[in-house]
């Protein structure tokens, strides 16, 4: 609930519309893991509570904290006994959490473990924020920025997201500015305009992959339904809308995407888009995973990639890789739960 919505819920049950910004206070600047312990409210109230009421807990089902970099990979049980995953990654910047939006995936990209282990439903906004308070009660530390990267794709949630976000950047509660905000998506044309019509201040993460529909359509099923065209042209207008600046994602898979042709082509579409200062590139190495074939590019081709975009004027980054000896990236953990208890978690669901 937002704040008005909680004060109009206590008063429908007798109470002063001031207690609102007590509780909202202890669901989200310090979040309680029970009503007993809000210490100023009046015991009358928490009891109330706990009758009317119930704190959406998570918990943690295993936790893996990398050797190589300080990597903290959650495996988080919901409520109903679903599993999510959230990684929490240090950066010289500060700290970054990862959140899940789904249980599950149902866009089918070939090379994200998310999607192998199927949809099951949508992440209430509590299960969203949940992920982030439990970290940082376990850590004993708040996070500085939050991506929406993990297992589900965020705007296949939208209106779950949304309020999420309204919640998380709310002034009396957990008040995190959304510029330090990352939203990513496999490319929904429809839900990226709709977003864009908000001018929130996050920025919007686009998993591009491919220079062109033919060779994005082997990996990511969603080019079947928005052409490359048509995305890039909803993201320029994003851009313009929200003056922030696209950052485009590109997994280089080794002999798929990773051609000088292919830096070409992608340099080319980008910039006849109105130049290259509208957008980013954020080269990845491809997450190798036990169900396909798909292998990482050479560490010299991606710089070789990344140079090919600097020469026409695009810019381009590699990212760091964090929590390889703890398969960071997230899908991995519930896979490896679903394998060991079959028929238990997930089911199969198509791109809607």
């Amino acid at each position: 609930m937002s704040g008005e919505e909680l004060a109009l819920w206590l008063q429908e049950l007798g109470q002063p519309r001031f207690r609102a910004g007590q509780l909202f206070g202890w669901l989200h600047k310090r979040p309680a893991e029970r009503f007993d312990q809000m210490s100023n409210l009046p015991r009358s109230l928490t009891e109330l509570l706990e009758e009317q009421a119930v704190l959406s807990e998570l918990s943690i089902r295993r936790k893996l904290v990398s050797a190589l970099d300080g990597t903290v990979k959650y495996l988080f049980a919901l409520p109903d006994g679903e599993l999510v995953e959230t990684v929490v990654m240090d950066y010289r910047h500060g700290s970054s959490i990862c959140l899940s939006t789904q249980v599950g995936c149902r866009m089918g990209c070939a090379f994200c473990a998310s999607t192998k282990a199927g949809f099951v439903r949508n992440l209430a906004p509590s299960e969203i924020l949940g992920q982030l308070y439990q970290a940082e009660r376990d850590l004993g530390r708040p996070v500085g920025s939050v991506v929406l990267m993990g297992i589900g794709e965020p705007l296949d949630n939208f209106d779950n997201v949304i309020r999420f976000l309204s919640l998380l950047s709310d002034e009396n509660g957990r008040n995190l500015s959304l510029r330090h905000v990352s939203l990513s998506t496999c490319g929904l044309v429809d839900r990226i305009r709709k977003l864009a019509e908000l001018r929130l201040q996050l920025t919007l993460s686009v998993s591009l992959h491919a220079p062109n529909d033919a060779i994005r359509a082997q990996t990511m099923p969603v080019a079947r339904r928005y052409g490359i065209d048509a995305l890039l042209d909803a993201c320029r207008d994003y851009a313009g809308d929200t003056g922030r600046r696209i950052s485009f994602e590109y997994a280089l898979i080794r002999g798929v995407n990773d051609s000088r042709a292919c830096a070409e082509e992608l340099a080319a579409r980008l910039k006849a888009r109105g130049g290259g200062g509208w957008c980013h590139v954020n080269l990845i190495p491809v997450n190798e995973i036990r169900e396909t074939d798909y292998r990482r590019a050479e560490r010299q081709r991606i710089a070789s990639f990344q140079g090919w975009l600097g020469e026409r004027g695009i810019n381009a980054t590699v990212r760091r890789t964090l929590g390889a000896d703890i398969s960071a990236a997230c899908g991995q953990l519930r896979r490896e739960e679903q394998a060991a208890q079959p028929g238990k978690y997930g089911k199969k669901e198509d791109l809607p």
